[in-house]
């Protein structure tokens, strides 16, 4: 058993088989799968399909890179009553992109400063409602981990966050992980060239870590450069057991447990 805790089930690239590709994923082990939105629509499709398939859960939010896209002023409460339906699992996913160049007519200071607050409010309804956070951080350097660990302090203690698609050392993890938040793997730690991030899912402690596919993006090696499905959610995590040394029995496991904790399927 384990669980795909990112994926986008409803991006169009998924359109035409997503029936196929869940029930794949199913009969693979992968017993269940939270698809994550990226602004009120794509957050209302995630759910859709979480109410159509027992296996699936939702999270609601808006993506930093979607943050101009948003033109109306009741946005919040569009993602309040999304985040109210009862296969929500998390509000996300949100945080900061540094890393994209702004959108044309917006400068670097104000789409920096918009992410910001919808970072901020999404985080402030989240605490009030009692979900934990689904947190995107994408930059060219350290600006967007600063900003994000500064916009976070105010909320320690009051809800957790998984950083997802972690790229940065166990060494860089480990402040998150004190303070109750948890970070995961995509496929990207079967790359050749992933050795820092290999080094991290090694030394993480067992209960540090969820595993991921953020598909249709970023597929495992052997299919690397394919589209992603959450059924690869198993290439990665054997590979994590064996650079651990462990059965893969053992760390599904383990994941599950921090999966369950964090989403709280059962409650």
């Amino acid at each position: 058993m384990l669980t795909d805790s990112h994926c986008h089930l409803a991006s169009r690239q998924f359109k035409e088989d997503i029936d196929a590709v869940i029930q794949r994923a199913v009969e693979t082990g992968i017993t269940r799968m939270v698809t994550i939105g990226t602004d009120p629509e794509d957050s209302s499709r995630c759910i859709d399909l979480a109410n159509q398939h027992a296996a699936v859960y939702a999270a609601a939010g808006i993506h930093p890179c979607s943050v101009t896209d948003v033109t109306c002023d009741n946005w919040l409460k569009e993602i309040r009553v999304l985040a109210g339906e009862k296969k929500v699992a998390a509000i996300g996913e949100i945080g900061l992109d540094y890393f994209h160049p702004p959108p044309d007519g917006w400068s670097k200071e104000n789409y920096r400063g918009r992410q910001g607050d919808f970072f901020r409010a999404q985080l402030e309804l989240a605490a009030e409602l009692e979900l934990n956070v689904v947190i995107h951080q994408r930059d060219k350097g350290n600006e967007c981990w600063q900003d994000i660990q500064r916009i976070m302090e105010p909320f320690h203690g009051r809800l957790r966050a998984v950083f997802h698609c972690f790229t940065h050392s166990w060494e860089s993890a480990k402040p998150l992980i004190n303070e109750g938040h948890l970070i995961s793997f995509t496929g990207i730690s079967t790359f050749k060239s992933a050795e820092l991030i290999q080094q991290c899912a090694l030394q993480a402690t067992p209960d540090s870590f969820m595993l991921e596919t953020d598909a249709p993006y970023l597929a495992p090696v052997p299919h690397r450069g394919k589209r992603c499905e959450p059924a690869d959610t198993l290439h990665t995590a054997q590979f994590i057991a064996q650079l651990r040394g462990i059965p893969l029995k053992q760390l599904a496991g383990e994941t599950e447990r921090n999966a369950e904790s964090f989403f709280r399927f059962n409650s």
